[in-house]
């Protein structure tokens, strides 16, 4: 594979599944990036061609398998590659939630928004 997301995961991590997908990982679906400032993480961008796509960001050693999917494509044409991580069952994930700087405080909600997309659509594991 020729991705430079894949170039940072250590190759026990990969290889390791093989034959499959692993049967203590969930799944999640998305456009993948580097951490911008911890290598150990990465970024998983859900949704990315929505207007507010959601942010989950999950630790290196928590992901289990990667799988390619097909791109999603852009208005313009352009492909933005996603990938399925399967993810350590139990691993800690975040979402980043957008926020308005005001007073007080106005939350996007994005996070049960985020919740329900993933629970309603992701793949189930082989079990």
């Amino acid at each position: 594979m020729n991705n430079n997301y894949l170039e940072i995961l250590p190759l026990s991590s990969i290889t390791k599944y093989t034959k499959g997908q692993p049967n203590d990982g969930v799944p999640f679906t998305g456009y993948p990036r580097t951490h911008p400032s911890d290598k150990s993480k990465l970024i998983l961008v859900n949704n990315p061609l929505e207007k507010e796509p959601a942010v989950l960001e999950f630790n290196l050693d928590d992901i289990l398998f990667v799988e390619e999917i097909p791109s999603a494509v852009t208005e313009k044409g352009e492909g933005v590659p996603l990938v399925k991580l399967w993810v350590q069952r139990g691993a800690v994930g975040i979402i980043l939630e957008p926020f308005e700087v005001n007073d007080p405080v106005q939350f996007a909600n994005k996070v049960r928004a985020v919740k329900e997309h993933i629970l309603h659509n992701r793949p189930q594991a082989n079990l």
